[in-house]
């Protein structure tokens, strides 16, 4: 196991690596494998990539955004309103005006129904990487869809297309297109290539995610 000095070297190690990231401006700290990250950035997908940066090393339990964006130049909302409206009309996997915008102080946010929860995360990264953005907050709901009897087999066969060691160590669990995911997994990485794959079935309108990092 880790130590959280070794941690916390292995995290500034790859946010200087990281060409999306500006590793001189975040400060990081850990604490019994729980890395937090703190510090000013010039945009949200610069805080984004910074995030992932850090999930995906080994060992590493959780991380604690302390993070602030502040953009560089000054958009006002009606503009991001805007340019988040053409993003999601223009995108060619979310149906027209399933998605609604609202902008406060360069913090968007997002309502409506869609059909399938990677059209929520589609609606969401759309939206992100707008010049001017600070914050998503994603209230995208999904349809009522009947789930098939055999939902909790099919999620499992494909974790273990996924990771087929990892998925043994997890139970799946579904309850009126409710999941729930118990057990334990190696990294960050490995509970959100499980997550997804809960996700991805049809007729799932939540996860709930008691997965341990070990």
């Amino acid at each position: 196991m880790k130590s959280d000095t070794q941690l916390k070297q292995e995290v500034i190690d790859e946010l200087n690596w990281d060409p999306s990231v500006d590793g001189v401006a975040v400060g990081v700290e850990v604490n019994d494998g729980v890395v937090t990250l703190s510090g000013h950035l010039p945009s949200l997908p610069s805080k984004l990539a910074t995030e992932r940066a850090a999930e995906r090393i080994a060992g590493v339990k959780a991380v604690v955004v302390n993070l602030e964006v502040r953009p560089a130049g000054t958009q006002s909302d009606e503009a991001i309103g805007a340019a988040a409206h053409d993003a999601l009309r223009w995108h060619v996997h979310l149906p027209d005006d399933a998605v609604r915008v609202r902008v406060e102080k360069g913090w968007v946010t997002l309502t409506g129904r869609v059909d399938w929860s990677y059209q929520r995360d589609l609606a969401e990264r759309a939206v992100n990487h707008l010049r001017g953005v600070t914050g998503v907050t994603n209230l995208v709901l999904l349809k009522d869809r009947a789930a098939p009897p055999d939902i909790a087999r099919r999620i499992e066969a494909a974790m273990c297309r996924h990771a087929e060691r990892e998925a043994r160590h997890i139970d799946v669990v579904v309850e009126r297109g409710a999941v729930t995911l118990t057990g334990v997994v190696g990294s960050l990485a490995e509970r959100k290539a499980a997550i997804g794959a809960a996700w991805s079935a049809p007729g799932v309108t939540s996860v709930v995610d008691h997965l341990r990092v070990n």
